[in-house]
């Protein structure tokens, strides 16, 4: 396992595939048991990781309160993330829920207590709320960051334009920079290649990527057989082969496994390791696995080197259109660098 800084704003050293504990426990009516969960951490630690992520709405707070269990042999070896906003409880209402301050610090509270510490290493808003002001949030980090009940602040899955615009304010007033971003990424979900990562880059964010296997999509386990049937829970989380691209996108996964001799599993893991190992900034995918075996299966990816033109398979397999304004830029670049300028000239306007 390697480690890489998380970010230009931090010095926190991170191992380079982060566990996801959102499977720890059992209160959403699937997930893993105590003693299945602890294997799944005791094998996560063993092969070198450090960086767990939760949050207080998994398994309805069950996976911090086992998460502070695990941890609490060694609490300082352990780069702990979790997450506020959604709530600790299918019922949780108005006072409960959102990105305000006082959500903040009653979650924060409640998140310490179930970890059993002192202090959260990194601590996210989990999703944008649509309402609270940006200098809300980042105010409300930076007081936990002071009073030393958090040591670094990250946004999750928010716009670029408003992580960008939190980048700059906190800067400008003195506030704790921002860690990072948390964001959906993998080959069956790039569109974060049009402005989060190209923004995370640009500003020396570390960005932790979620559900590196789409859900499940990438391991070939729903087109093969009924097994990994899709609980209507997480539906909106599983990609599936809805289109021709997710066919095309899985056909080149399971054709790279039978090239490399390794499964669909350790190919769609190792893509992105080798995605993250080129990039400036610290990206992280996060496991997720509901079982040692699982766990077993996305770790064997780290002595797995894809060849170059599988890479390229899977590069061109899963790309996206980048859309406007990315094109015309890539369009005018590639016309001034040809010395082509009337390519990109502004276009005569008649006046009446």
């Amino acid at each position: 396992m390697q480690y890489k800084i998380f970010g230009r704003h931090t010095g926190l050293r991170v191992a380079e595939l982060a566990l996801g504990a959102g499977n720890f426990g059992t209160r959403w009516g699937h997930g893993a048991e105590r003693a299945e969960a602890k294997k799944i951490f005791d094998g996560y630690v063993e092969a070198g990781g450090n960086f767990i992520d939760s949050a207080d709405s998994y398994q309805f707070g069950e996976s911090e309160e086992l998460l502070g269990d695990f941890i609490a042999a060694d609490r300082d070896y352990f780069v702990v993330a979790t997450k506020y906003t959604l709530g600790t409880t299918a019922t949780d209402g108005i006072s409960r829920t959102g990105n305000s301050r006082k959500n903040m610090v009653r979650s924060v509270e409640g998140s310490l207590k179930r970890l059993k510490t002192e202090r959260i290493d990194l601590y996210w808003a989990h999703f944008a709320d649509g309402m609270t002001p940006m200098d809300e949030i980042l105010r409300g980090f930076d007081e936990l960051v002071r009073a030393g009940k958090i040591h670094y602040a990250g946004l999750s899955n928010f716009p670029a334009w408003r992580v960008s615009r939190a980048d700059l304010l906190a800067e400008l007033r003195g506030w704790s920079p921002l860690a990072g971003i948390q964001i959906e990424y993998s080959l069956a979900e790039r569109t974060a290649d049009r402005e989060l990562l190209p923004m995370a880059e640009a500003l020396g964010l570390g960005a932790a990527l979620w559900s590196p296997l789409g859900g499940g999509f990438l391991t070939g386990k729903y087109r093969q057989s009924e097994e990994g049937r899709i609980n209507s829970m997480l539906a909106r989380l599983v990609h599936t082969e809805k289109t021709a691209r997710e066919r095309a996108i899985l056909d080149a996964v399971m054709a790279v496994a039978k090239d490399a001799g390794r499964s669909p599993t350790e190919v769609a893991i190792a893509w992105l390791l080798h995605k993250a190992r080129a990039s400036t900034t610290a990206l992280i995918p996060i496991l997720g696995p509901r079982t040692p075996e699982q766990l077993v299966g996305t770790l064997s990816a780290l002595n797995l080197t894809l060849a170059a033109n599988h890479i390229t398979r899977l590069d061109e397999t899963s790309r996206i259109p980048l859309g406007t304004p990315h094109e015309q830029i890539d369009g005018s670049k590639a016309a001034i660098a040809g010395g082509a300028p009337e390519a990109v000239q502004m276009p005569i306007i008649p006046v009446a």
